[in-house]
């Protein structure tokens, strides 16, 4: 096997064999995590100021969205240039050392990539429409006559996943109506044609550029897109499926057999590595079982379970969609993975608590019905995030959920910076609100995100009440509990443990009929209750409780009795130790 390695990283020793089956991987939203510059957007020498915080809080990993050179129509999801820091987050020389700074805290790096699109600012689509129809500069993305008279028509039907058409008209060189490209986003996002082998061959560059480097994986952006049904069928979306997929049919631009092939070769290109660099894809996909095809022993190592974030919070619901999920991925020999939140859904805090519906991307504002009550929302969040930590696998954590940021709902609208805002005339609010920069220092300006006190999102007001320095040293506040997690978890080597569900009929003070609302499952040699139901619960007498999403409240009745058991109260969740030798039940 080939080796590559880059002198500038001699110090890496970060040699765990398939570190992505167990770890705890958290999200960085570069320009709202730290700013160094003070310019009001997050940077990477922030990143690289605020590792000793994610070092004690725990994580294994750290996965950066995109920071490559950009228009920021899409906030770096619209990459101009694949192999370069863009001037707003800093230079290479700035990436170096953020990623040796983070090797030498054993925390890995995990790039951003967005292969199925570039922006329009990319020299090769410049290049597109400079050339002619039918040139080797347009074939590297998907151009394609119009129909109807004078080809006015765009090529199908397709609506872009920002709201309004798929397909953008362009004027060609003479100034005459030309060709039309297709934007599975906004128009300012060409898709790659993948079907083309200098584009395979260009994105084989770029993943060795970063590998050199010595970057630990790659998240990939819209892994289930990037390769067409070559027929261009039209096609109308079910209203009820998820904006990036989930349909029962799939549309003819997610889902399709090609892309398996392209995770084949990134997969063998990997291998050439050492360290066990990893794939994660973002495969928003109509069924456990098919995204299960995206993590085979010959593509990606991971895939994010979006099934697991858009159940609701309900005992029968959890429970099957956690069967399935190591059902389906165990089939396969992949690690199930497990997430609650990210830049592109409302963040959990806030969504838990929702009574209304709310489409993933469409975002939610003042206005809309169903808003939650924030700490009966929070306590969910701490909860859910309780039964996921104890799940074995992988997770992924999103910055700010350890403080237990909610979604930002009032932000004006003419601070409003995501394409979904705009490409539907406000009908969506779109991504903004769980993507306001985060705050550090409670008293500091911009809280502690940039001395300056600029903030590229409005942070609204209160905002420092859930800064990290305000929780560091309270053991109830949401930050310790996910540093109690972490930790344990590790210590018991949850990640790589066998999960059994335990029936909670049978324990101790549940009544009939209350079991229903219970979920109880044992992990290694920790035992995990979590109480959906309005009745408190007791807990197991003779257990020692490791970790708790909420305070436990005491057995009424009985004031006097010192064996009293303590009582697990509804959308909470408990860590108990259990004995060797004795079972629960």
């Amino acid at each position: 096997m080939q080796t590559r390695h880059d002198a500038r990283h001699t110090t890496q020793t970060l040699t765990a064999p398939e570190w992505w089956r167990t770890a705890v991987i958290y999200q960085i939203y570069p320009r709202s995590f730290a700013d160094a510059s003070g310019d009001g957007v997050g940077d990477l020498r922030g990143i690289t100021r605020r590792l000793d915080d994610l070092a004690d809080l725990g994580v294994d990993a750290l996965w950066l969205s995109p920071f490559m050179v950009s228009p920021q129509k899409d906030a770096g999801y619209d990459v101009a240039d694949y192999c370069d820091v863009d001037p707003l987050f800093g230079t290479l020389a700035d990436f170096d050392e953020m990623l040796a700074a983070a090797h030498a805290r054993e925390i890995r790096i995990i790039v951003d990539l967005v292969p199925n699109h570039s922006s329009d600012q990319h020299p090769w689509f410049q290049e597109a429409l400079r050339a002619a129809p039918g040139s080797a500069e347009r074939a590297r993305y998907i151009f394609r006559d119009g129909r109807g008279p004078g080809g006015d028509q765009p090529p199908t039907n397709w609506d872009s996943i920002f709201g309004g058409p798929a397909w953008t008209r362009v004027t060609e060189e003479d100034g005459s109506p030309g060709q039309w490209y297709l934007h599975l986003f906004d128009s300012s996002q060409p898709d790659f044609n993948w079907e083309n082998e200098e584009v395979r061959e260009e994105f084989r560059r770029i993943l060795r550029f970063w590998l050199d480097r010595g970057v630990d994986g790659f998240r990939v952006d819209v892994a289930h897109g990037m390769v067409k049904d070559p027929s261009f069928p039209d096609w109308s979306p079910n209203p009820e499926a998820a904006s990036m997929g989930g349909d029962s049919a799939p549309a003819p631009y997610w889902e399709q057999p090609g892309v398996h092939e392209i995770y084949r070769d990134w997969h063998r290109l990997l291998a050439e590595y050492d360290g066990d660099r990893a794939l994660c894809g973002e495969a928003w996909v109509s069924t456990i079982e098919k995204t299960a095809l995206w993590v085979r022993p010959d593509e990606m190592h991971q895939t994010f379970n979006f099934h697991y974030l858009e159940t609701p919070w309900e005992p029968a619901a959890l429970r099957r969609i956690i069967d399935d999920s190591l059902r389906a991925f165990g089939a396969v020999g992949a690690p199930s993975t497990w997430v609650l939140s990210n830049h592109d859904v409302v963040r959990h805090a806030t969504r838990l608590g929702l009574t209304a519906e709310n489409p993933q991307g469409t975002g939610i504002g003042p206005d809309f019905p169903g808003l939650p009550e924030p700490q009966h929302a929070l306590r969910r969040a701490r909860a859910a995030t309780a039964l996921m930590l104890a799940l074995p696998g992988s997770a992924y954590l999103y910055q700010g959920e350890e403080l237990g940021l909610p979604e930002v709902l009032d932000i004006p609208d003419e601070a409003r910076q995501d394409p979904t805002w705009f490409r539907t005339r406000g009908e969506r609010y779109g991504r903004d609100g769980c993507r306001v920069p985060i705050p550090w220092e409670s008293d500091a300006p911009a809280a502690g995100f940039s001395s300056s006190g600029r903030s590229w999102l409005p942070q609204p007001e209160g905002w420092g009440t859930f800064a990290r320095d305000c929780q560091r040293d309270d053991a109830g506040s949401t930050l310790s509990l996910y540093r109690r997690l972490l930790e344990v978890r590790r210590a018991h080597g949850l990640g790589e443990g066998t999960l059994r569900w335990l029936d909670p009929g049978e324990l101790p003070g549940v009544a009939e009929g209350q079991s229903e609302d219970v979920l109880a499952l044992s992990n290694q040699d920790v035992v995990v209750l979590a109480n959906f139901g309005a009745t408190p619960i007791p807990l197991p007498p003779g257990r020692h409780v490791l970790a708790s999403s909420t305070e436990l409240v005491a057995e009424s009745g009985a004031p006097d009795r010192e064996d009293r058991a303590p009582l697990l109260p509804q959308d909470a969740v408990v860590w108990l130790v259990s004995p060797e030798n004795v079972p629960l039940i």
